[in-house]
């Protein structure tokens, strides 16, 4: 196998990660919606929990794209 074809495997495995990123921003703000519907009184109690665990979700995101770039451009 010749090495910019091994890079392009690599970069798109390790872009993988974006899917997961998705998926899991998905759940989070659905159960949040789900949560505040339940019980609106507590909804701004969690809120700021939910930015928190977007950031962390998306800053995986973000280490998987470096991740990917740095395999195929490094």
């Amino acid at each position: 196998m010749e090495v910019e074809a091994a890079k392009m495997i690599g970069a798109g495995l390790a872009t993988l990660g974006l899917g997961g990123v998705g998926i899991g921003l998905g759940n989070l703000f659905s159960n949040f919606v789900a949560g505040a519907l339940r019980n609106p009184s507590a909804a701004p109690k969690v809120f700021p929990n939910l930015l928190l665990g977007a950031a962390l979700t998306e800053a995986l995101g973000i280490f998987s794209l470096l991740i990917g770039l740095l395999v195929l451009f490094g």
